[in-house]
């Protein structure tokens, strides 16, 4: 059956290296095709033999000049992009037989089978459509920071993604599909004529513009064919549809908010990327507004609809035209803002209820008409993307770091001689702030604007508060801290926004990201609920958030006891909330790696400790993530529908929690996966030149990736090197440390004693959140190649002491794969994955030339300064080749 299943995802495959090695032989003649081919098969046959073999690899690569290695670069590079799009496909064409996704879920449940398990475990219907009705999924899209491929190319995938869909419909005629044919090999012909690399860093503003992008492309549609299906669930099982107004899901944007560390992202880009995203939505319900005035020519009305249209033969027609021309004046007048010209003070779209109450009043006569049938077609939509999207289309958070608005205050504090703020203790801090945000005394004036006190950093941080206060609330998400170790982090972020004149305040939400604030978070909750001023703030802004970081805390303490600390924190903000009775929404900071926290939606969702997730979650979905779960419409319905269950599940029928052994087991391993996770990365000397050497760690600086630097200082040290591109150089290079490192001892020191091994595997077996870990374990470490990483060592180095902490690191990576095999009884990794597993395998012969290349040219570039270009154009295309190879890199 499976054979079965799949078979279609193999065609595709096939189908699509075909039309590019055609394209190969029509554009750079036979030579260049007979080349790589001839490496594919060595690949193919050292990969069938159980084997890398890059010496023989190597061989064939040596003659190459650098315009032919330039050329079979792209080549591999091509096919795994074409790849993926396959497997996208295969996605959609799963989805429509009902089926889990098993790349990503074998378990993968649609909603309706969710809904019924939950009634069928004893749940009322009134209990499962209360939680849906409630439900509070936030998506916050944030920027791709490793993507290098140009939007154009992305662009030419997305339409070849639409052609080979076509080649999968039963309802075309021979001459149909022949067209289709030929049109998916004249866009892959494009892409091949296209250069693929990025030659310009992106801008904040650019990187925003490439998230409506995808709004605009697939989730504008995407999201009410979800809510339809959700009716449709409803309808047959929980007694009818939801109310229209219900919103399970929203979507949020760092792009353009996010400052923590990146000089680019300033108040005026925030502030133009806020009214990009209102053109945007007002271009898009204008489009909505024209479909309807060319269907709504009725002329029955209901009075009260009379009573605004008055008694024409088109009543509909005359409200529409209206909201025609109340967008047409929002975009003039957005436009003039962005062009910097004073905007006329037009009939605008100034909020939501402008565009919603007149819709209602159109879909209320209808139903009052006999005409409800068209009142739940185009026009429900419609009405649906104003509840979910806004006028605003993503709500956008602010991210700045602690220490900028401890600085600001400190210059305030100074400037009015009340002493040095950030040298005063917490108590002190709480005391001076919590009475002036009681007070009405302002402390910041002109004086003060142009005092020496006010640097470009404090006025930057003021004037983003100054951003917020002349923002509607309707565009505004959340205003997160980074690096929040105190409660006065927070109350200090809310006296600015009051400074700034803010009349609704945004929430403040303290994220928590190393190991050190995710134990002291819970604490640091408390402190901030105690205060009675504080908790009744909180409580009129809907409840308390508090986002828990992924990357920085892997990052400090490794991926095992990252994973524990961060169950742990969510488990204990949790009981502080219910304990001050203050509803929570946790925050979740995932990336799309694994020791980011990157997994499959419902895994995710479902290792959650019991209680943690009801009905309110926040997840961010970074940039090569947007695109694969969102950049086609059918897969975004999937992945919407996958969040929205899981919620649901995960609320009603919380995983199993942990007993006290499986604690007191989990306390032992992080006992032993810190300090040699810390040795390593932190008391080894070697391993930042290993780090600088072996992998392209110094050359990922050089490449135009995302708007934000690789380094929060420029000190040199690990320490201020991102958590996504320690990642992703780790990644390229197939060691994938960031995701193991620590767990190799901890496991190893564990299943060295027979009861602890039985622990480990009952865990396995019966706790949720351990699977979960195990499993993204296992993900990451089927990708993972010692005999690659040793590649780039061998080529790259001469030092003998990098040479011994690589053998060391790859003996230490082979420990980590064993143990996972005793815990899970897998003979193989992946054995219980069968399309992730073939998925791997097909990509290896693609990816071994691309990293052969990869650390060929590293070599090259580094020993010829002034080489030719294209050397870099060729290294530039291995990265986004074994970046599309890895899928998950960031």
């Amino acid at each position: 059956m499976a054979q079965d299943l799949h078979a279609p995802l193999r065609d595709d495959v096939r189908r699509l290296g075909e039309m590019l090695g055609d394209t190969l032989r029509d554009q750079q003649g036979d030579a260049l095709f007979d080349t790589v081919e001839r490496i594919r098969q060595v690949a193919v046959a050292a990969r069938a033999a159980g084997v890398v073999d890059m010496a023989r690899l190597r061989a064939l690569l040596e003659p190459l000049d650098e315009q032919q290695l330039l050329d079979v670069a792209r080549a591999f590079s091509q096919f795994l992009n074409l790849a993926n799009l396959a497997e996208q496909q295969h996605r959609v064409r799963l989805r429509r037989q009902r089926q889990g996704y098993a790349a990503d879920a074998p378990e993968a449940d649609s909603l309706r089978d969710v809904v019924q398990r939950l009634l069928a475990a004893g749940n009322s219907v009134e209990a499962v459509r209360n939680t849906l009705g409630e439900l509070s999924v936030e998506l916050v899209l944030t920027a791709h920071p490793t993507e290098v491929s140009r939007r154009t190319l992305i662009r030419k995938y997305d339409q070849m993604a639409e052609l080979l869909a076509g080649l999968a419909r039963t309802d075309l005629g021979d001459d149909e599909l022949e067209r289709c044919r030929a049109a998916l090999k004249r866009a892959i012909l494009s892409a091949w004529c296209t250069d693929e690399i990025r030659r310009e860093r992106p801008t904040p503003v650019d990187e925003a513009k490439w998230g409506f992008v995808t709004l605009e492309q697939s989730l504008w549609h995407a999201l009410p064919a979800f809510l339809s299906e959700l009716d449709d669930v409803a309808e047959e099982l929980l007694g009818g549809p939801l109310p229209l107004s219900v919103a399970p899901v929203r979507f949020a944007s760092w792009m353009g908010g996010d400052r923590d560390g990146n000089p680019n992202v300033t108040a005026q880009v925030s502030r133009e990327v806020l009214r990009l995203a209102r053109w945007m939505a007002a271009d898009l319900y204008l489009r909505d507004i024209e479909e309807l005035l060319a269907d709504f020519a009725m002329h029955d009305a209901s009075p009260a609809l009379r009573a605004v249209a008055g008694d024409g033969p088109e009543p509909y027609r005359v409200v529409l035209r209206g909201l025609r021309e109340k967008l047409r004046n929002t975009l003039r007048h957005i436009e003039a803002q962005l062009a910097g010209e004073e905007p006329a003070v037009d009939d605008i779209v100034g909020g939501r209820d402008d565009l919603l109450q007149p819709l209602l009043l159109i879909d209320a006569s209808l139903r009052e008409c006999n005409m409800a049938a068209l009142a739940d077609g185009a026009l429900r939509d419609t009405l649906r993307r104003l509840y979910s999207f806004g006028v605003c289309l993503l709500k956008l958070d602010i991210r700045q770091e602690a220490s900028r608005h401890s600085a600001a205050l400190d210059a305030i504090t100074g400037y009015l001689g009340l002493g040095s703020y950030q040298q005063w203790d917490e108590a002190a801090r709480q005391a001076f702030l919590l009475r002036e945000l009681q007070g009405r005394r302002p402390l910041v004036d002109e004086r003060f604007l142009a005092s020496a006190e006010c640097t470009d950093e404090v006025r930057e941080v003021l004037d983003t508060c100054r951003v917020i206060a002349t923002e509607s609330p309707e565009a505004l998400g959340a205003y997160v801290i980074s690096m929040a170790r105190a409660p006065s982090d927070v109350l200090a972020v809310m006296l600015l926004q009051r400074e700034a004149g803010v009349s609704q305040l945004m929430r403040v939400v303290p994220l928590f990201e190393t190991l050190a604030d995710l134990n002291a978070g819970p604490a640091t909750l408390r402190a901030l609920l105690a205060v009675d001023w504080y908790r009744q703030q909180v409580q009129a802004q809907g409840g308390q958030e508090v986002m828990i970081g992924y990357s920085d805390s892997a990052k400090d303490a490794g991926f095992l006891a990252a994973a524990w600390a961060q169950y742990r924190a969510q488990e204990q903000l949790a009981a502080v909330c219910a304990e001050y009775d203050v509803p929570l929404t946790l925050f979740h900071g995932r990336g799309g790696s694994v020791s980011r926290g990157g997994s499959p939606t419902r895994m995710a969702l479902l290792s959650q400790p019991p209680g943690s997730v009801a009905g309110r979650i926040r997840v961010t979905e970074q940039g090569e993530v947007i695109r694969f779960k969102y950049g086609q419409q059918q897969v975004a319905i999937h992945n919407l529908e996958q969040y929205v269950a899981a919620t649901l599940e995960a609320t009603l029928a919380p995983p199993t929690g942990a007993t006290e052994a499986w604690r007191a087991e989990m306390a032992r391993l992080t006992q032993a996966s810190v300090p040699a996770y810390r040795t390593v990365v932190q008391h080894t000397p070697e391993l930042v030149r290993y780090l600088r050497t072996v992998t392209p760690e110094q050359e990922l600086t050089r490449l135009a990736l995302g708007s934000r630097p690789a380094r929060r200082s420029n000190d040199g040290g690990l320490a201020s090197l991102r958590a996504i591109p320690w990642v992703f150089a780790w990644t390229q290079m197939r060691l994938m440390l960031p995701a193991w490192l620590g767990t190799d001892v901890a496991l190893a020191e564990a299943l060295a004693e027979p009861a602890r091994a039985a622990t480990l595997q009952a865990m396995q077996r019966e706790w949720p959140f351990f699977q979960g870990v195990l499993d993204m374990l296992e993900m990451v470490l089927a990708k993972a190649d010692l005999a690659v990483a040793s590649y780039y060592e061998e080529r790259l180095t001469d030092d003998p002491a990098l040479h011994a902490l690589g053998a060391s690191l790859r003996e230490r990576l082979s420990t980590t794969i064993d143990a996972l095999r005793r815990i899970t009884g897998h003979s193989d990794l992946l054995s219980n994955n069968e399309v992730m597993r073939w998925s791997i395998t097909v990509r290896n012969p693609y990816t071994d030339p691309l990293h052969l290349l990869q650390a060929e040219l590293m070599g090259r570039l580094r020993e010829q300064p002034q080489a030719d270009d294209r050397l870099e154009s060729a290294l530039m295309v291995t990265i986004t080749g074994i970046a599309a190879g890895m899928r998950n890199t960031g």
